[in-house]
């Protein structure tokens, strides 16, 4: 299994394709496919067929596709700008995310 240095809830900034630069807050991690999806971005067009259970949801669906981790990059929430993550110790020994430029805390618990 696959460890992101990204996280559900986190603000990232696209690197490449269609969307880039646009920044977006994560929705769902797939850590086996080293893939997140990201709200709003990398939107595509689904047909789908109505079903027994829902005969209203026939037709043209947009949603949001799986980008890979290397195309994005955490926003530092106090710098506001894309940075790389270091993993450090606090005081307490517990394993935290930083932000490279700033040195600043990326996780708030």
């Amino acid at each position: 299994m696959n460890t992101l240095f990204v996280k559900k809830g986190d603000t990232v900034q696209i690197l490449t394709g269609k969307d880039k630069g646009k920044q977006g807050k994560i929705i769902r991690t797939m850590p086996s496919k080293s893939r997140v999806v990201v709200e709003g971005l990398n939107k595509v067009k689904k047909a789908s067929r109505p079903t027994q259970r829902n005969p209203q949801s026939g037709g043209i669906i947009e949603m949001e596709a799986p980008i890979n981790v290397s195309n994005v990059m955490i926003v530092c929430s106090s710098c506001g700008e894309a940075a790389r993550v270091n993993n450090t110790r606090n005081a307490d020994g517990k394993r935290i995310r930083t932000c490279k430029k700033c040195k600043a805390a990326i996780d708030k618990k």
